[in-house]
């Protein structure tokens, strides 16, 4: 009874192990570790993926050779790697590899962030850089930042008086987290869901059902998807998917028919996403998939990777005393004590810019970036990639290589007041949103709630560790995963240091 079941199986072990050979005799591959039969390196890489890579890239090189299963992953782990993957070898290595789950997701690629290069990845993406990341429409939705930035100082300072909080230290991420959802869905879909008194209304309870939903089947196939023999055991849940992708759809489709109702009354569009989105789509021929898509790029992009850079920048301040200390006086200097800081101080405050830059050097909220996929043979570092092969840029590893930055593991801002590093994908020392035909359109809109909201954290309030803990021992490791959360959450001690009408939201309706 077993022996037809084995059969077919021992046939397509035999063929899996003699292709992954094939391919290591037929090419000059990177070196790395060796990999077993069928499973490739799995069973050896530790949980935080960037951390072991950088570990095997100091044993083997800075470009090695992993196999997940019998894919062929490539990491590269210094600048000048990074930059023949991303700017010399752009358009061989710009394709996506999409998971099983990805490709449901975004329908097989129909949005940007998990489409091939091609005519619809330009096209889309040409719809962000022109259209939707403009300078011009940053600045008008410029308030609603403000305004999330300035409730969450009203929700920490209302935390801080209240006298059943005193003495106790303060959960960072929880105010940061509130932040980057209201700001994620005010800019994308015009909605802030939760109302001043902090409770959440019934289309962003579906909206968050919604996202935690999306993260739970997303990681339900992990092996599955590196091992094609194993499929069978973990068949994809195509029902599952089905009715979160039609809940998804139902809950975008009705925000979509709000603003379409709302712009027919009042004859004008407002400038957030789906508002322009909805009235680009004929000049750019967009499908109802894309803008869906589009949407929901911007949602899984902008919300944990904003408070995630945030609450490491704010564990190396409580860490760091002298470095909050003299971000402090230059805010003093040049805001006072009289007033709040808006985005127009940003180009005042170098000192500050160069605080968000630093903590996005040691933690890229995205150390390994997404995957690029090879779409015809290249060479790298004087190896062979073959077409069809996974490269991924270690930008974490990239940022302490101590022969490119002086004491890497120092966090030290100053280095950038030293010497001008550009972060948006030119400078390929330091490459937290990508560079070349797939960097981050909305780079810039991530560098200034970053900025904003580290800047009115410090201005408003002293950051000290809670009691009994010294600086030294705040937990710096990371949780393992595709974005780097704190290991153990920051708890800081926050003292207002301003006058108290300056701790009010500054609300704005738009």
């Amino acid at each position: 009874m077993a022996l037809p079941l084995i059969l077919p199986i021992c046939l397509i072990l035999l063929f899996l192990a003699l292709y992954m050979l094939y391919q290591r005799l037929r090419f000059k591959l990177p070196p790395g570790p060796r990999p077993w039969p069928i499973v490739g390196n799995l069973y050896d890489i530790k949980p935080v993926r960037f951390r072991c890579f950088a570990e095997w890239a100091q044993a083997y090189g800075p470009v090695i050779s992993v196999w997940f299963g019998s894919r062929l992953n490539v990491i590269v782990s210094n600048s000048e790697l990074a930059k023949e993957v991303l700017k010399e070898n752009d358009q061989q290595l710009a394709d996506r590899h999409r998971s099983r789950s990805a490709a449901k997701f975004s329908r097989d690629g129909q949005d940007l962030i998990w489409a091939d290069y091609g005519p619809h990845y330009v096209k889309v993406r040409k719809v962000c850089t022109l259209e939707l990341f403009t300078p011009k429409r940053l600045e008008s939705l410029r308030p609603i930042r403000e305004d999330e930035v300035t409730a969450m100082v009203e929700s920490i300072f209302k935390d801080c008086a209240n006298p059943d909080n005193d003495g106790k230290s303060l959960l960072v991420k929880k105010y940061l987290g509130a932040v980057a959802f209201n700001n994620i869905t005010r800019l994308a879909f015009g909605k802030r869901f939760v109302n001043s008194e902090g409770v959440m209304d019934e289309q962003g309870l579906e909206f968050k059902a919604i996202v935690a939903n999306g993260l739970k089947l997303g990681a339900s196939l992990a092996m599955a998807e590196h091992i094609p023999w194993l499929r069978w055991m973990f068949p994809l849940e195509e029902e599952a998917f089905a009715k979160h992708g039609a809940r998804r759809d139902r809950l975008t489709r009705a925000i979509m028919e709000e603003h379409t109702q709302a712009r027919q009354k009042s004859g004008g569009a407002k400038q957030h996403f789906v508002d322009a989105l909805l009235t680009l789509q004929d000049k750019y021929d967009l499908s109802e998939d894309t803008i869906i898509g589009l949407l929901w790029d911007m949602i899984t992009a902008g919300m944990d990777t904003t408070a995630i850079s945030v609450e490491w920048a704010m564990a190396e301040l409580v860490k760091n005393p002298r470095v909050q200390h003299k971000a402090q006086e230059e805010l003093d200097r040049v805001i006072g004590f009289e007033r709040v800081l808006t985005e127009a101080n940003f180009s005042n405050l170098p000192y500050l810019q160069c605080v968000a830059k630093e903590a996005l050097r040691l933690h890229p909220p995205t150390p390994l970036m997404l995957p690029h996929r090879a779409n015809a043979n290249v060479k790298i570092g004087g190896y062979d990639i073959p077409k069809g092969s996974n490269v991924h840029v270690n930008v974490w590893a990239v940022a302490r290589d101590p022969t490119m930055w002086k004491n890497p593991l120092e966090f030290r801002p100053e280095r950038f007041l030293e010497e001008d590093v550009d972060m948006k994908g030119h400078d390929f020392r330091l490459l937290p949103f990508g560079a070349g035909r797939r960097v981050c359109p909305g780079a810039q809109l991530g560098i200034n709630l970053v900025t904003s909201m580290l800047g009115h954290l410090l201005h408003h309030f002293v950051w000290t560790p809670p009691e009994g803990i010294k600086p030294e021992e705040i937990d710096m490791s990371e949780n393992p995963g595709l974005v780097t959360y704190m290991r153990t959450p920051l708890q800081a001690m926050a003292t207002p240091r301003l006058p108290s009408h300056l701790y009010k939201r500054v609300a704005v309706d738009m």
